[in-house]
């Protein structure tokens, strides 16, 4: 089960049940508390499979670069969380949802930027769907 598809399909899977547990979950307790647990949560497993599945090579390789874009990335990953929470917590999951992927379109483009990677018409489209499917299904009209 290598296949890269196959793994983006599970990470979307458990990421609108991601957002379905959540809803519920921060129904009645502060936002940032429903953050924290999770992250906990978060932070046990991945550990737990970590230390199971990473030999000697993969520890030396931690240089402070890595450490540096690695701890920038946890950054990043944080605060969407504790902004997704957030909006859960004020808005319905059809609406957060949709918008909270804008963050492909925004990644394709940031790649281009920051990359310099090359995006194919084919993906320059998709891109431009998924803007347009987030403006249909949140603006009112």
């Amino acid at each position: 089960m290598n296949n890269w598809l196959v793994w983006a399909f599970l990470s979307a899977l458990f990421a609108a049940l991601t957002a379905i547990l959540a809803k519920v979950g921060v129904a009645d307790v502060n936002p940032n508390l429903a953050t924290a647990i999770r992250t906990t949560v978060i932070l046990v497993i991945t550990w737990a499979v970590a230390f199971c599945t990473s030999g000697k090579t993969d520890w030396s390789a931690l240089t402070p670069r890595v450490w540096f874009f690695l701890a920038a990335s946890g950054l990043m990953t944080g605060l969407s969380w504790l902004c997704y929470f957030r909006a859960l917590k004020l808005g319905d999951v059809s609406k957060v949802a949709p918008v909270d992927k804008l963050s492909v379109a925004m990644a394709i483009v940031l790649a281009v930027i920051f990359l310099g990677e090359k995006v194919k018409v084919q993906e320059a489209i998709g891109a431009g769907l998924i803007v347009l499917g987030v403006l249909v299904m949140v603006v009112k009209i």
